[in-house]
């Protein structure tokens, strides 16, 4: 999906306010060790939607949010949100990946939450006003990146069931290392659901994620990193990680659930995993797949990788997955396919390759 760069950043400029810190918190941060989502940068992008249109709209100081204790999305869920990160190139330059990608996904989550839809200049040209003003805050680590995070949350202040008239939406910034640092253990989940069709499986909505905290808490106090969902009819075709999609190379093929029950998030890092893999020469294959199929070919030696992919996690190596009384272990430090496909992905979204598919959003060099 794309819009005109210089059109959407003019009205951005037009109907955002811009008021900027006069204190930056940037010495405070340790580049050379960073973890995932606890930092944040030192500016925020807000806005207000009054039922009719969206207005308010602002960058400011990084602060607290004042909300009501009726505010209509603690109470029923009307909350979704978006992960994007932004990288620098080799003259130091901010890129923001493949962001028109998230503002569709964003607006088919809002679609199904029965939120309104975000327009262009707020999500794309507010997040490239925000980042031209933090981009000493996107690192140059290996493995890191400024981890964006747009959001949506109902504001009216009722507790009655019904869709908010009125939202905020925000777009904050954290400074990230790796979110994975190591190979992950996974539990294939035979009891607990995460989505069936017709549900909202499919939407980056935060009930989504709630909904999967007690069965991931209890499958990492059996020393799980997380749990691989399945589906809910018959506890055995693959759906998600909590936090990715998922991968399995079985001989010269890379297989990945399908999207067609709208059961599984529609990845922005799974599409572009799809284009590397095809561009290594590999199979793709978007299908139902079995946790049976994938037990089979390890046991008869044709199962050569699985991993997750996922904007946080970017491709996260498996090394154990386990299922009922069937127990995979995987040598991750042999893994040629998922180490070739990290390599080009951070090559495109550096810089230091060329960007065929221009998936890179280049912030105005100052």
């Amino acid at each position: 999906m794309m819009v005109d760069k210089s059109t959407v950043k003019e009205e951005a400029l037009q109907k955002i306010k811009v008021t900027k810190t006069t204190q930056s918190r940037l010495s405070e941060v340790d580049f050379n060790n960073l973890a995932f989502g606890k930092m944040y940068a030192d500016h925020m992008l807000v806005a207000d939607f009054d039922g009719k249109e969206w207005k308010n709209a602002e960058i400011l100081p990084f602060q607290n949010l004042s909300v009501s204790p009726s505010n209509a999305a603690w109470h029923y869920g009307q909350a979704i949100f978006e992960g994007i990160k932004a990288y620098k190139d080799p003259e130091g330059h901010p890129m923001i990946f493949r962001p028109y990608d998230n503002y569709k996904r964003f607006n088919s989550s809002a679609e199904r939450m029965g939120m309104p839809q975000v327009p262009d200049w707020l999500f794309i040209g507010g997040m490239d006003l925000l980042i031209d003003l933090d981009r000493n805050w996107v690192p140059t680590g290996e493995g890191c990146s400024l981890y964006l995070r747009p959001f949506m949350i109902a504001a009216d202040e009722f507790i009655g069931v019904r869709p908010s008239d009125t939202y905020k939406f925000a777009i904050i910034n954290s400074p990230s290392g790796p979110y994975f640092n190591k190979p992950i253990k996974l539990l294939v989940q035979d009891k607990y659901v995460r989505a069936f069709p017709g549900g909202v499986g499919y939407a980056k909505a935060a009930g989504n994620y709630g909904g999967t905290m007690y069965p991931t808490m209890q499958a990492k106090k059996q020393g799980y990193d997380q749990i691989l969902w399945v589906d809910g009819y018959e506890h055995k075709y693959l759906q998600e990680c909590g936090t990715m999609n998922v991968f399995a190379i079985i001989g010269n093929t890379a297989i990945t659930p399908d999207l067609t029950q709208g059961t599984i998030l529609e990845g922005v890092t799974r599409a572009s995993v799809m284009d590397v893999l095809s561009d290594m020469g590999l199979k793709i294959e978007e299908r139902p797949i079995s946790i049976d199929e994938v037990v089979t070919a390890y046991n008869n030696g044709t199962l050569r990788e699985v991993f997750g992919t996922g904007t946080a996690s970017s491709v996260a190596y498996v090394e154990q997955l386990d299922y009922l009384d069937n127990h995979i272990k995987l040598d991750t430090s042999r893994y040629e396919v998922g180490a070739e496909v990290i390599q080009r992905l951070d090559d495109i979204r550096t810089g230091r390759t060329t960007d065929t598919r221009h998936w890179n959003y280049i912030i105005d060099k100052k």
